[in-house]
């Protein structure tokens, strides 16, 4: 099979031919259909001083993977994932001994692998074929297309977050409209926000952001001033805030909120941060601060699923870009240009191969 992988402590991935993998007794052996290549890849592409931190090598990068079951270990219920059954990977690899797993919260695991990463595998979406044991893997039952259920990763990130704040008639400002964000905005329409308001610096991002439902968009550069104006001063119910942008998160969103407001934060922030003003804009406001991690594993891929499956929401306009696995190069050479929004890799056929 031909695979992406990342052998070197270098820039960049070797693209090479190496035998299909075989499933051990609890693994699953699945035909990559669609892998998408996340902001946070770059990283790993350039393999700097945080690539460093959340990778090993050797490893085949892609942890936003869908394929089709083509052959099971020992130990795998064929009933649960039958050849040619489709299947999306949970990239937190739990260890289902630690207080956390044992705890309803695997997808925080205090030992947690990833896939795609080479933590805890060597396996990722960059391959005509992967392994991943059946533990990890979501069974999507819809008739969503490859590129929906590829999403259900970055989705869920957003989906946890929204729900974790709860949204319904209330007002949510989303702040930074990548893929993550843009997929809030959706969740936060569709679960009933009176009013939605993305917010960014890129005006090419926020014109996505209404395609999926955005009320209002906001230059994030007159964010406080544009949120009081339309509040009337009260401010905002809800911060969904997925820029990790140091203005931001500094003291950007807390002045945006009102009182008794929500914020759940998403955003991966690159620099120390501190909260200007905590007292007022913090501490006398009262507010709920919620962090996440992950999806829910696996109530939150459910609840996508439903989402995705309803009609009602439609990510294409995130995707901007499709290549062919072979085109891996052209396709991390666009990410790096800073003008792509998703990329999907197209890997091979929908047809689940019986080996």
């Amino acid at each position: 099979m031909q695979a992406v992988v990342k052998r070197r402590p270098v820039k960049g991935y070797d693209f090479v031919t190496i035998p299909i993998p075989e499933p051990k007794e609890d693994e699953v052996l699945i035909k990559i259909s669609r892998v998408a290549i996340c902001g946070s890849d770059v990283n790993l592409y350039k393999w700097n001083d945080v690539a460093q931190v959340i990778a090993a090598i050797p490893f085949s990068p892609g942890h936003e993977a869908v394929g089709y079951v083509s052959k099971i270990g020992s130990g795998v219920n064929r009933y649960a994932f039958p050849i040619g059954a489709r299947v999306a990977v949970e990239n937190h690899f739990y260890c289902g001994k630690c207080y956390q797993c044992k705890n309803n919260l695997p997808h925080i695991c205090s030992k947690l692998a990833q896939y795609g990463h080479g933590k805890g595998t060597v396996h990722g979406g960059f391959s005509e074929y992967s392994i991943v044991p059946a533990r990890y893997l979501y069974r999507v039952n819809s008739n969503i297309t490859d590129d929906a259920a590829c999403l259900l990763e970055p989705f869920g990130v957003a989906h946890q977050a929204v729900e974790a704040i709860g949204v319904k008639n209330d007002s949510v400002l989303v702040t930074g409209c990548g893929t993550v964000g843009l997929c809030a905005v959706a969740i936060c329409k569709y679960l009933g926000a009176s009013v939605v308001i993305a917010s960014d610096i890129e005006h090419t991002k926020l014109e996505i952001a209404k395609k999926l439902g955005a009320d209002i968009v906001i230059d994030a550069r007159e964010l406080q001033e544009r949120i009081m104006k339309i509040t009337n001063g009260d401010g905002i119910g809800c911060v969904v805030e997925c820029s990790g942008a140091k203005p931001l998160v500094n003291g950007g969103i807390y002045t945006a909120l009102r009182k008794g407001g929500k914020i759940a934060m998403i955003g991966l922030p690159k620099q120390a941060l501190h909260i200007e003003n905590p007292l007022t804009n913090v501490v006398f406001k009262s507010l709920t601060i919620k962090t996440v991690h992950g999806r829910k594993i696996f109530h939150t891929w459910i609840e996508c699923e439903k989402i995705l499956a309803s009609g009602k929401v439609d990510l294409s306009p995130i995707i901007s870009h499709h290549f062919p696995l072979q085109k891996w190069e052209e396709a991390h050479a666009m990410l790096l240009t800073g003008k792509a929004m998703k990329i999907m890799i197209s890997v091979g056929s929908n047809i689940a191969s019986k080996l």
